[in-house]
């Protein structure tokens, strides 16, 4: 993707897939790397965040001799999510304006579209 993704949508993400379910940070970035690219240390920073802001909490579960540390999202971090949502819709509303499926094309007239 060419664009600059910025830390308030990776948060957004993140969100969204605790949102599915309790899960742990390979799961996380294996998810997002469906649409976005994203390395491990790029996330782990993002879930710190969330879990600093109360958006998220962890808790460890064993799995094959060690422990993984699994995240949950928070009533907090619903609530979150929600707002990233309508903002989202807001955002993106706002770029169609321009980049949208209903653009003119150019019709090679002047500023006032006459030829």
């Amino acid at each position: 993707m060419a664009f600059k993704i910025e830390s308030g949508l990776l948060d957004a993400c993140a969100l969204a897939i605790l949102n599915r379910g309790d899960t742990y940070g390979y799961e996380i970035t294996q998810a997002m790397k469906q649409a976005i690219i994203i390395s491990e240390s790029t996330l782990y920073p993002v879930l710190r965040r969330l879990q600093k802001e109360d958006l998220c909490r962890t808790y460890d579960k064993p799995f094959q001799g060690r422990n993984r540390r699994y995240y949950s999202i928070t009533d907090e971090g619903i609530e979150k999510l929600e707002e990233y949502k309508a903002q989202w819709i807001d955002y993106r509303k706002a770029i169609d304006t321009f980049l949208g499926e209903g653009e003119k094309t150019s019709d090679g007239g002047g500023e006032d579209g006459q030829k």
